[in-house]
C-alpha cells in the first residue's frame, strides 16, 4: 500500500485548501491537517506555505509529488496483476461522466456489463468533467468520460491516462415555425442576431458555445439559460430563443422543435475522452468497463 499521507498531499495539490481536500477524501479537515503534519515530520521537509485561505506547495513538496505520482501509477499496475489472480472475479467498478454521456451510453454499457457478469458491483454518476478528475484522484471513480475544459488536467498530466473516445457534433435547435426550420443546414454566423438559450452551469458546453460563436464572428445574446438539455429544448420550443443541441441527446417528443445541422468552418463539436488513473487500465474490471463503453459508442455510430 502507498502511504495514504502521500495521497492526501496529492489531493491537496488539486483542491488547494485543507477543507476541500478533506471533502474529496471523505475525511475531516483536522485529519487531513494531522496527516500533512505527520508527512512533513517524517520527511523533515516544509511542504506547505499559507497564501490567504489557501495553501501553496513548496518546491520540496512538488518534488515529492513527482515521485508520489510514479508510485501511485506503479500501485495501479500492481493491483492489475493482483486482480488477474482473482479468476473470473469482476469486483467493483465506478464510472462517472457528463450527464449526456450517462444517458447516451454509460448506463447502457453498465447494463450490458451486469448482464455479462451479475457479480460486478457498479456505481454510475453524472458529474462535470473537472469533478470527474477529482473523483478519479480520490478513488471515488475508476473511469471517467470527460470533455476537456480550461479547468481540466492536460493530457500530459502524469496522474491520468486520457484517450479519445468520440466527437459529439451539435446542431442548431429552433422552434418548428422558425425561419431556419425548413433549411437543410445553416452556418452558425447566420444565427448571430438570434436570442440564445445557453447552458451556463455546464462548463464544457458553455465554453464550446462561446468559442464557437467567437469563431463564427459574433457575441451571442444569451437571453435565457437552461441547466439540462431538456430544459434548453423546452425554452426553444416555447419561443425563447435558439440553442445548440448535442446529437447524443434525444429531444422530448412533446417539444415542437427542429434540429438544423450546422455547416461551414465552425461546427460546434465536443471532444469526448476516457480518463483513468495512470497504470490502472490493465485491471480487469477497468479494462472491461472501457471496452464496454467503446462498444456502446460504436453501436451508436452511423
Amino acid at each position: 500500500m502507498i502511504d495514504p499521507k502521500l495521497q492526501t498531499l496529492r489531493v491537496l495539490r488539486t483542491h488547494g485548501t485543507v477543507t476541500a481536500a478533506a471533502l474529496a477524501l471523505h475525511l475531516t479537515p483536522s485529519t487531513v491537517s494531522h496527516q500533512l503534519k505527520q508527512l512533513a515530520h517524517e520527511t523533515g521537509l516544509r511542504l506547505l506555505e499559507p497564501t490567504g485561505r489557501r495553501v501553496r506547495l513548496t518546491p520540496a513538496a512538488e518534488l515529492l509529488l513527482k515521485h508520489a505520482d510514479i508510485l501511485h501509477s506503479q500501485w495501479e499496475l500492481a493491483k492489475a496483476d493482483l486482480d488477474v489472480l482473482e479468476a473470473g472475479e469482476m469486483g467493483s467498478l465506478r464510472i462517472c461522466g457528463l450527464s449526456s454521456t450517462v444517458q447516451a451510453f454509460i448506463a447502457q454499457a453498465g447494463k450490458r456489463m451486469r448482464e455479462a457478469n451479475p457479480r460486478v458491483r457498479l456505481h454510475l454518476a453524472a458529474v462535470e468533467s473537472d469533478e470527474a478528475f477529482g473523483m478519479l484522484e480520490s478513488g471515488d471513480a475508476d473511469i471517467a468520460i470527460i470533455s476537456p475544459t480550461d479547468a481540466t488536467p492536460q493530457p500530459s498530466d502524469p496522474r491520468f491516462e486520457q484517450n479519445f473516445l468520440m466527437d459529439d457534433v451539435e446542431d442548431l435547435l429552433v422552434p418548428v415555425d422558425h425561419r431556419f426550420a425548413g433549411r437543410g443546414s445553416v452556418a452558425l454566423a447566420e444565427a448571430a442576431d438570434e436570442e440564445w438559450v445557453s447552458m451556463t452551469e455546464c462548463v464544457d458546453q458553455e465554453q464550446l458555445f462561446m468559442s464557437s460563436a467567437a469563431a463564427a464572428g459574433f457575441t451571442p445574446d444569451r437571453a435565457h439559460q437552461g441547466d439540462t438539455w431538456s430544459s434548453v429544448s423546452a425554452l426553444v420550443c416555447t419561443g425563447f430563443g435558439v440553442g445548440l443541441y448535442s446529437r447524443l441527446m434525444t429531444i422530448p417528443v412533446e417539444h415542437a422543435v427542429v434540429r438544423v445541422p450546422i455547416h461551414g468552418r465552425t461546427v460546434p463539436t465536443r471532444r469526448m475522452f476516457t480518463a483513468v488513473r495512470r497504470g490502472s487500465t490493465e485491471q480487469p474490471a477497468i479494462a472491461r468497463g472501457l471496452a464496454a463503453i467503446r462498444e456502446e459508442v460504436a453501436r451508436r455510430s452511423p
